[in-house]
This record gives structure tokens, C-alpha cells and sequence, in this order.
């Protein structure tokens, strides 16, 4: 890959890892009603959905995925309700959850989560099949590895941005763990948001054919 493409996508890479997307606030809520290990486990598991999309985009899968408007629907109509249901036991569990620290199990789930989340969201296999492309080098002697470690690299710039966010709700947290009434409208707030992101991939379109 040639240098200039190379820093062009690590710039618009880092300006898009920083804006603030239905990642960044996926995590921040499971981090605000969970803790931070549940934050850090659910950004491991987007980040491992993530990599699903890489991978998924440089063989192909995900373009026959937006190809397909009967898969695309499929897909999207899975993931949001997943995260409808995420959102309403996350509501429902308000109260239940107001210590600092976390199980395990717990911590398990939330990395599942997080991967589910992550690969059952088609508008991540549209971002990596629109923007990885164009930093291709299409004389390079294989386009399939350079857009797995474009794509790895987008990933990781994402997953620290996630990292940052756990940290910053984490001590938003610990302010208000001993105000077991404030905490518990905060844990149903999160549950309400993590249903909107539900409710918002629902009405995700798929992307017209170039």
C-alpha cells in the first residue's frame, strides 16, 4: 500500500474512531449500569464484532449481504431486536445492580453482548465496504490483506476510543453509587438507550448500489 493512502486513511480513521457512534454509546451505557468491567468486556466483545466485519468484507460476505435486500432486512431486524431485548432486561434489572463490583458471569455476558451487538449490525459491513476501498492501493499485490489490516486497524482506533469512554463513565459511576435512587434512574436510562439504538438500526436502510 503506498504511503499516501496509508496516511490519509489513518487520518480520517482517528476523526472517525473519535466522533461519537452507536458503539461508543453502547458501551458507555453498559458501563454506566454495570461497572467497568462490564464496559471493558463489551468493547472487547464490539471490537471482536468488528473484526467479524473485516473479515466478512474482504471475502466478500458482506457485500452479497447489502446486495440483498431480503438479507439486509434479516440481519438488521435480528440485531435490533436483540438490542431491544438487551435494553429492556438492562431496564428491568435497575436496582438489582448497585455495587461497584461485577461477577464474572456477568462480565462473560457482556463481552457476548458486545460481539452480537457488533456482527449482527449491517450499517458496520456498509462503513467498512464504503471506506476501506478507498484507501486501496488496486495495483498492490493483494487487496484481500490490505483491507483486513485497514480494517484492523480501524477496529483497534474504535476499541481505544471504547477504552476512553469505559473510563470516563467509570468515574461517573463511582460518584453516584452511593445514591442508590439516582443510580437506579440512571441504570433505566441506560436500559431505555440501549432499546433506542435497537429501534434506530430497525430504521437503518440499505445502502444503494453504487
Amino acid at each position: 500500500m503506498i504511503e499516501t493512502n496509508f496516511g490519509l486513511f489513518l487520518a480520517a480513521a482517528l476523526l472517525i474512531a473519535a466522533i461519537p457512534g452507536p458503539g461508543i454509546f453502547y458501551v458507555a451505557a453498559r458501563t454506566l449500569s454495570e461497572g467497568r468491567a462490564s464496559g471493558f468486556a463489551s468493547t472487547a466483545g464490539t471490537a471482536l464484532g468488528g473484526l467479524v466485519h473485516v473479515v466478512a468484507g474482504s471475502l466478500g460476505i458482506s457485500a452479497i449481504l447489502l446486495a440483498s435486500a431480503e438479507l439486509f432486512a434479516a440481519v438488521k431486524f435480528v440485531g435490533a431486536l436483540y438490542l431491544v431485548w438487551l435494553g429492556i432486561k438492562t431496564f428491568r434489572s435497575a436496582g438489582s445492580n448497585l455495587s461497584l463490583g461485577s461477577e464474572p458471569i456477568g462480565d462473560k455476558r457482556a463481552f457476548r453482548d458486545g460481539v452480537l451487538v457488533e456482527a449482527l449490525n449491517p450499517k458496520t459491513a456498509a462503513f467498512f465496504l464504503a471506506f476501506i476501498p478507498q484507501f486501496l492501493d488496486p495495483a498492490g499485490s493483494n487487496p484481500t490483506l490490505q483491507f483486513i489490516l485497514l480494517g484492523a486497524i480501524s477496529v483497534a482506533l474504535n476499541t481505544l476510543a471504547d477504552v476512553v469512554v469505559v473510563l470516563m463513565a467509570s468515574a461517573t459511576r463511582a460518584q453516584l453509587i452511593g445514591r442508590p435512587l439516582l443510580m437506579r434512574r440512571l441504570t433505566q436510562g441506560s436500559g431505555v438507550f440501549i432499546a433506542s439504538l435497537g429501534l434506530s438500526l430497525a430504521l437503518a436502510r440499505r445502502p444503494a448500489n453504487g
